[in-house]
């Protein structure tokens, strides 16, 4: 393999799973006991945390590995570094004090294995968004106190969305710390699920970027980010579709904003897709396809995609390569792979 300094760059995947044994027994508790009210979760840990088929196992097994495994795999992939975030859906799952004292544990957790491996791993903190001003307490100790990068929200909490402004406090934490809240997908609420599961589309085929981006537009429309300008958002996936809807977007929020349709849906400071373009950062994960990365990077900004693997949900070892392979200038290409991350999460 050939080593960064070579290559002229290194490789840093920016949205790679992990999840501590305790909270995957948990969710198979919650499976086993029909006690979680949730179809997406049904559908989604119904497989991986309880079928017997070696896909199901290895990902099981990989999700829970902070050591040799999992840095054999990226080695094998040619990854220099991955940053290391809470599967879905996370602690989101769980009643608000457990869901609190879970994401402490794992955010320790996670800071342990980055000092066994400073130089391979960094981390996001987990947070309980449904427990708001301890959520922001602990976005102050995992960036303060245990060196991490960011923050990690699983999408919707239990049906609910961080628009709402009981969930102010988090958006504050982020900004005073100058940090990004990474918005990963969930599979859909249970209030929009029924349609998705009988034919399988409720997770990453197309649930999940069905549901992070009505999530990340309601916080545009909501005007996050007019009351939060420093706020940085990351979305996986090239952006889970919204890019491609930019015009779509802004011509049908200024003709609802024009006729007054909605007291949910008021004047804004910007454009909608401003704020897609100013506030959000972007990653790759499980789109390794050279006409949505291209496509991202024109509309968006190259400074604004990252690599990103998707690992172990995705784990193509082949698609670096593919990846080293787009129609990239060299410094683009750095950027790319290594520098807007560096900027985006201070490595």
């Amino acid at each position: 393999m050939i080593d960064a300094a070579t290559r002229g760059y290194q490789r840093i995947a920016t949205e790679e799973a992990w999840a501590p044994t305790e909270i995957l027994q948990r969710y198979v508790r919650l499976l086993d006991e029909g006690t979680h009210h949730d179809p997406g979760f049904q559908s989604l840990w119904g497989f991986f945390g309880k079928s017997a088929t070696q896909r199901a196992r290895d990902l099981y097994e990989r999700l829970q590995d902070l050591d040799a495994r999992r840095i054999a795999d990226m080695d094998a992939a040619g990854i220099d570094r991955a940053i290391l975030s809470l599967t879905c859906p996370g602690v989101q799952l769980f009643d608000p004090a457990t869901a609190t004292d879970l994401a402490a544990a794992s955010n320790d957790q996670l800071a342990d294995a980055i000092r066994r491996h400073p130089t391979r791993f960094a981390g996001l903190a987990a947070i309980a968004p449904h427990a708001p001003e301890g959520a922001a307490k602990e976005i102050e100790r995992g960036v303060n106190r245990l060196g991490l990068k960011g923050v990690i929200v699983n999408s919707h909490t239990q049906g609910t969305y961080l628009d709402d402004e009981k969930f102010y406090p988090i958006f504050e934490a982020c900004q005073a710390l100058d940090v990004p809240l990474y918005l990963h997908p969930n599979t859909p609420s249970p209030q929009m699920a029924q349609p998705f599961i009988p034919r399988c589309l409720d997770a990453a085929i197309y649930g999940f970027a069905v549901e992070t981006g009505l999530h990340a537009l309601r916080l545009i429309v909501a005007g996050v980010f007019d009351r939060f300008p420093r706020l940085k958002l990351v979305l996986g996936h090239c952006g889970e579709g919204l890019p491609y809807w930019l015009y779509r977007i802004d011509f049908m929020h200024a003709g609802i904003v024009a006729n007054d349709r909605s007291p949910g849906a008021r004047p804004l400071k910007k454009k909608p897709s401003d704020y897609l373009r100013e506030n959000v950062w972007y990653t790759t994960s499980g789109m390794p396809w050279e006409p949505a990365i291209t496509f991202v990077q024109h509309v968006i900004g190259q400074d604004r995609l990252m690599y990103a693997m998707d690992y172990p949900y995705q784990y193509v070892p082949e698609e670096v390569a593919m990846c080293d392979r787009l129609p990239l200038s060299p410094q683009v290409k750095r950027m790319f792979f290594q520098e807007n991350a560096e900027r985006l999460f201070k490595l």
